[in-house]
């Protein structure tokens, strides 16, 4: 297991600040943000240096139900030879579904959605990591996510389905302790009973990121300061095992250097409290055994009861922006023995999972995530007024990718870009890329007559070639999209 020490994401907006960073050991690269031909300055001069850095995908899909496409898988495998990493990491999680395996139109979410914990999806999960695995130069780590809302019919602990996903394939493991604190917060899942569960020899490193407690909801930003309960929970986690890396993410509201650099300094303090106190009580909770993590997890655990009744928005991840509804209470923690670890089995050729079997996960998958973005009655069994809240922060995620790769479209629209924009999204589901959303979002805009009309129509002529189209074509290219999928 490579050792890879204390990091931090490397984002564009804080890329100087990285490099003057004391004592970072790493860093983390958004796969989708770079280009194996093209690596920015910032990051070539930390390689220099001999800075390891990590390429984080987050468009894979591997939870899908179809076979990762061998494009995407190829652009990853460059980009981690072009950036000479250990591994590479992704997410179990689906992005997208529908096309040919269903016979429905293909959809992107725009977001990582949750896998349902059943055979069927861990069958299908672990043929297409064994494909990705095939594909890459380097050994894959996957990440645990948040997720609002559960799959009916769960069949295994997310414990259980991690274990079971690394004995079946000997993929590592990227363990997100602020995902787990919002589980905890907003699910009642307990942090202390999935770590217990969790085949902790596999880890390959740790996420952590801060978040901003309102009106009873944890919201998952990586735009705020770590929290104690997140603490606590790493601490839980290190008092277990020792984790190879711990990385800290910070996507927005970028603080200071300083700042920064403190919360690097908390996470190694955290970490080397842990390592110290763990052989002093084997056998109960590591929480338990020093401060950081009690107080830490003590105080998540207080404010689990909160609840949604004030129905404020909820951050679901990085990016999302909307969300409410009432959350079940926490489930009570209990001593577990820490695990002794013993190397990840080989695992032997399986055999191919059944076309029948990706269909029916396909068919699912499908039909939630038409009724997360194409406004489609809800499938039997979910928590209907979760859905309603995951689909606002999809549309809003999707508001604020536009905004920030086309932030003139907010300059010229001012105070209406926003509404425009989820009042578009709500008959409009994602197409493939955000510059094609930006693009019909305007087209739709001069379609309807704004008063901007000349403004918008130069900045389309500027992206893309040719006229913007009229009623005739916009009829034509929704058929297409109805009938066709595309």
């Amino acid at each position: 297991m490579t050792e890879l020490g204390i990091g931090i994401g490397w984002r564009p907006e804080i890329a100087d600040a990285v490099e003057e960073l004391p004592g970072v050991d790493w860093v983390e690269v958004v796969a989708e943000n770079v280009c194996a031909d093209h690596l920015p300055d910032s990051l070539a001069r930390l390689r220099a240096r001999g800075v390891t850095v990590v390429p984080h995908g987050v468009s894979l899909g591997l939870g899908g139900a179809d076979r990762p496409d061998p494009e995407r898988l190829a652009a990853l495998a460059a980009k981690a030879e072009a950036l000479g990493a250990p591994l590479v990491t992704e997410h179990i999680a689906f992005v997208r579904a529908g096309g040919p395996l269903t016979a429905t139109p293909g959809l992107e979410a725009g977001h990582l959605l949750p896998v349902p914990r059943t055979r069927d999806a861990l069958d299908v999960l672990c043929e297409n990591v064994r494909v990705a695995q095939d594909s890459l130069p380097v050994p894959l780590a996957l990440e645990n996510i948040a997720a609002l809302f559960s799959w009916p019919g769960e069949e295994l602990s997310e414990g259980r389905f991690l274990a079971e996903l690394v004995e079946r394939t000997g993929v590592r493991l990227l363990i997100d302790v602020a995902n787990l604190h919002t589980n905890h917060r907003n699910r009642g899942e307990d942090p202390v009973r999935a770590l217990a569960e969790l085949p902790v020899e596999a880890i390959a490193y740790v996420h952590v990121a801060g978040g901003i407690e309102r009106d009873g909801v944890w919201h998952d930003t990586h735009a705020h300061p770590v929290p104690e309960p997140v603490l606590g929970i790493l601490a839980e986690l290190a008092g277990r095992v020792d984790p190879p890396g711990v990385l800290l993410e910070r996507d927005d509201r970028f603080p200071a250097a300083t700042e920064l650099a403190a919360e690097l300094s908390a996470i190694r303090t955290t970490v080397a409290t842990a390592r110290r106190r763990a052989p002093a009580a084997a056998g109960f909770p590591a929480a338990a055994r020093h401060g950081v993590g009690a107080a830490a997890l003590r105080a998540g655990r207080a404010l689990t009861g909160g609840g949604l009744a004030g129905g404020g928005p909820l951050l679901i991840g990085a990016g999302a922006r909307v969300s409410g509804g009432s959350m079940p209470p926490a489930l009570p923690s209990r001593p577990v023995p820490v695990p002794v670890p013993v190397p990840v089995p080989v695992p032997e050729s399986p055999e191919p999972v059944e076309d029948g079997v990706r269909q029916r996960v396909g068919v699912a998958q499908a039909a939630l995530l038409s009724a997360l973005v194409a406004g489609t009655p809800a499938p039997e069994g979910f928590d209907t007024r979760r859905l309603g809240v995951q689909s606002r922060a999809l549309a809003a995620k999707r508001a604020s990718v536009v905004a920030r790769i086309a932030p003139e479209l907010p300059e010229i629209l001012g105070d209406d870009f926003r509404p425009a924009f989820l009042a578009y999204a709500r008959t409009r589901p994602m197409p493939g890329s955000y510059r094609r959303d930006a693009l019909d979002f305007v087209e739709g805009l001069l379609l309807a007559g704004r008063p901007e009309r000349r403004e918008l129509t130069r900045w389309w002529q500027d992206r893309a070639d040719g006229r913007p189209p009229g009623i005739a074509g916009r009829v034509a290219r929704a058929a297409r999209h109805v009938f066709l999928g595309r």
